[in-house]
């Protein structure tokens, strides 16, 4: 006979942004709410992913500067990379990260379960408890927060070469000698060039025409000799066909390069072409939950799934994958439990590409304007003209703005440059509020810092045409 399910307020499955800031926020109001987490606390933003990736790419960055320390007039014999060291500096953050996420489950009165949840009826689920036992739990709402993970493609001689995800490649203790990354996307390019800082060889090998390729030209050109310039190898148009060896002893690609067959060599292989969402074999076909040909749970502007009281978030409903936004389905979830009527609906995605220099963006780009047949005015300037990019010697890149050809509402910004990922910020806010640009252009910025270059961007505004 099955033990009766414990009933909560809230039950969520998975301890990502989103379901993890449910659990905290319904618990402080005096609901009952518990989170099943089957191994990373807090989810993969602090444990594997943006957080361990941004202070990896931190250390590389001091690494570059050591290799361009004769710039700055400072030696630089006898350096050396040391892996573990790098490695521990990141693992110390994530233990910190951890203690952060326990502490708020202890002072919001929200129950962290460890172990593997699945379901096993409407808006119930078993979890087979990490210190063995099980517990059954149902909830007047349920909340699905499980994520996604690395795609690893059906290719023959991939599987058994045993590849590298980006969370086995953020705990390296050693430097690879020649690292070959599938997927000229966020995650590749990130790691390709902090481990070509590190000391790596690298081969990036992409199968569309361009690194990034959904960005404007401009972006993918000046991202792609950024590179090369980093001695960083790239293969566009390459398809791969069959893989041979294992990763960290030796590794050899066969691919097609426009239609010649190439063979990549190297020592380490890493998978970065996709996101798979973590949806399988756990039961939601028995809770009446539906999901889309992509395998994401299927759900409506408001998160609710097609089930009654269940609801979806973050990477594993469909949702931009940023953390950013997942934090923002927390609120539209929260306001919805508490009687609202808000919608994910035409919300802005602000991202940034941590790359050095950074690659960020809001609102519309270039070609997605074409695309949809929406005239723009073209303002574009070069981090050169920023005097704060001189002073630091970060002078690659540039800002360019898209404005309304009727009106002086901003409609995109990119940033590819020093601070872009901060220097978006201001930006967005004019766009929130529906300022035009000229307050930005005639707005009295700090001299001399990164933001300041709003100033000449925008007044390289085409003026509107008659």
């Amino acid at each position: 006979m099955q033990t009766p399910p414990e009933e909560y307020d809230l039950v969520v499955l998975g301890s990502g942004e989103a379901g993890k800031y449910l659990a905290w926020a319904q618990a402080r109001k005096g609901k009952s709410a518990v989170v099943i987490e089957r191994k990373y606390i807090g989810g993969s933003c602090p444990n594997i992913a943006c957080m361990p990736s941004k202070n990896i790419i931190h250390s590389a960055k001091i690494a570059s500067y050591f290799w361009r320390s004769a710039e700055f007039g400072i030696s630089k014999d006898n350096t050396r990379i040391d892996m573990a060291s790098v490695r521990d500096r990141k693992r110390k953050m994530v233990d910190g990260m951890i203690q952060v996420h326990l502490d708020n489950f202890k002072a919001s009165g929200a129950e962290l379960v460890i172990g593997s949840g699945r379901f096993i009826g409407p808006k119930t689920i078993e979890v087979e408890l990490a210190n063995g036992g099980t517990r059954v739990f149902r909830g007047e709402d349920v909340v699905i927060s499980i994520g996604s993970r690395a795609t690893i493609e059906q290719m023959p001689g991939l599987a058994e070469g045993n590849p590298l995800t980006h969370i086995e490649a953020l705990d390296l203790d050693h430097i690879p000698g020649h690292l070959l990354i599938i997927g000229g996307g966020y995650i590749g390019l990130e790691l390709a060039q902090a481990m070509r800082r590190f000391g790596s060889q690298v081969t990036i090998v992409e199968r569309n025409s361009r690194l990034a390729h959904r960005e404007d030209q401009d972006v993918t050109d000046m991202l792609e000799n950024i590179f090369r310039e980093e001695g960083i190898g790239i293969a566009t148009n390459t398809g791969i066909t069959r893989v041979e060896g294992k990763s960290g002893e030796w590794v050899k690609l066969h691919a097609k390069q426009n239609g010649t067959e190439i063979v990549l060599e190297g020592t380490h292989l890493l998978i970065a072409s996709g996101r798979t969402p973590n949806t399988q074999g756990i039961g939601l076909e028995l809770a009446g939950v539906e999901t889309t040909e992509q395998g994401h749970v299927k759900v409506n502007e408001r998160l609710e799934t097609t089930a009654p009281g269940v609801w979806a978030v973050g990477d594993c409903g469909g949702s931009p994958h940023f953390t950013h936004i997942a934090f923002d389905d927390f609120r539209t979830v929260r306001d919805n439990l508490a009687g609202g009527n808000r919608v994910t609906t035409g919300r802005q995605v602000p991202f940034c590409m941590f790359t050095d220099p950074e690659f960020a963006r809001i609102g519309l780009s270039e070609t997605e304007a074409n695309k949809r047949g929406i005239g723009y005015r073209l303002a574009k300037i070069p981090m050169l003209t920023i005097y704060r990019a001189r002073t630091i010697s970060e002078t690659q890149g540039f800002l360019k703005a898209l404005i309304d050809t009727e009106s002086d509402r901003i409609l995109g910004f990119t940033a590819l440059g020093a601070s872009a990922g901060e220097i978006i910020a201001p930006v967005q806010i004019a766009m929130l509020a529906g300022l035009p640009y000229t307050v930005l252009r005639d707005a009295i910025l700090t001299h001399p810092t990164i933001p300041e270059g709003l100033i000449p961007l925008f007044s390289a505004v085409p003026s509107r045409s008659n």
